[in-house]
């Protein structure tokens, strides 16, 4: 199995994402330009990952753009035929644009740019994001986002849930679920999302930023290495 990474104008996350499947993970990775029209070599045992950035500058809706770029009929297909697909931060926006995940992401409650570390915790064991998350237990993953605040429509968010498709809430650093923690304002504290078949994910903390012991925090490892196990 492999990844691919695909970078549109304006993505600033992808060497991060690269880095740590490459170098930490030992994964085969590579780059894929946004204006490729298919996936050659891509089967159901593969994943695309869409990284963080502000593709195409964040005009009009962050991913709104991007959303139209040639590459994502491919990545479309992909997904419908049960291949994984991550995506994260403005990856994730992306999907919600596409119409890959449910819901939408709106500007931050505040209407600020948010940038540190917060506290999420797996909402179950069953994804592959989740799959290696302690349960109960708060993971601390940092944020970069305007626009990461969470909206679906109640039977939407009724049904995310009883199909176990949250995969991460925000959470203080005692895993406790609490509207303080909910900096952004996202519906039911939801930082991440997947589709019902479980092979689509996204999420607006950035994992790959928590990776690597320099950085002093390595708690994004276990989120990745859910994804790598499950694909190996």
């Amino acid at each position: 199995m492999k990844f691919g990474v695909v970078v549109f104008p304006g993505s600033n996350c992808d060497r991060d994402i690269i880095h740590v499947l490459d170098q930490v993970l030992k994964q085969e990775v590579e780059t894929l330009w946004h204006k490729e029209e298919s996936l050659p070599g891509y089967g159901p045992e593969d994943c695309i990952v869409l990284p963080g950035g502000f593709s195409y500058g964040d005009y009009l809706r962050s991913g709104a753009i991007a959303r139209f770029s040639p590459i994502m009929n491919a990545v479309i297909e992909h997904a419908e035929k049960g291949g994984k697909v991550i995506g994260i931060c403005n990856g994730f926006q992306i999907l919600c644009e596409a119409g890959l995940l449910p819901g939408a992401l709106l500007r931050n409650k505040d209407q600020r740019f948010i940038c540190k570390n917060i506290h999420i915790k797996a909402g179950n064991n069953a994804r592959a994001l989740t799959r290696h998350a302690p349960a109960q237990s708060a993971l601390k993953i940092p944020v970069a986002h305007a626009e990461g605040r969470y909206y679906a429509d109640q039977e939407t968010i009724e049904r995310l849930f009883q199909n176990g498709q949250v995969l991460f809430q925000y959470c203080d650093e005692n895993g406790e679920i609490t509207g303080e923690a909910n900096f952004n304002g996202s519906v039911m504290n939801i930082a991440g999302i997947s589709n019902r078949e479980g092979n689509v994910m996204g999420m607006m903390p950035h994992p790959e930023r928590a990776a690597e012991e320099a950085l002093h925090n390595r708690d994004g490892l276990s989120i990745l290495k859910g994804l790598t196990d499950t694909l190996n």
